[in-house]
């Protein structure tokens, strides 16, 4: 069970500082994060990190799409993580 808390420590980590590398990315004008990418990060589980990193970074937030699907991945990994908590 440990590698599950791992593997959800690291993803939320890692969506966290995507979002943020792709903020200071587009200060800069510079190569960008493919939106899809970004999208991937909270359905791996780091959908906790992808919001709080809208919001830190002040990213992506006018986005409806990017607060629906961080918001129904954080309801699936909450389901996820239950499960795994139950077992």
């Amino acid at each position: 069970m440990k590698w599950f808390y791992v593997y959800l420590a690291a993803v939320n980590l890692a969506a966290f500082i995507a979002y943020g590398i792709d903020k200071l990315k587009a200060k800069a004008g510079a190569w960008r994060i493919p939106e899809r990418t970004l999208w991937l990060f909270g359905l791996g589980g780091g959908a906790v990190g992808a919001l709080i990193g809208m919001r830190v970074f002040h990213h992506k937030t006018r986005k409806v799409s990017f607060y629906a699907v961080n918001i129904l991945s954080l309801c699936l990994w909450a389901g996820v993580t239950a499960y795994v908590l139950m077992r």
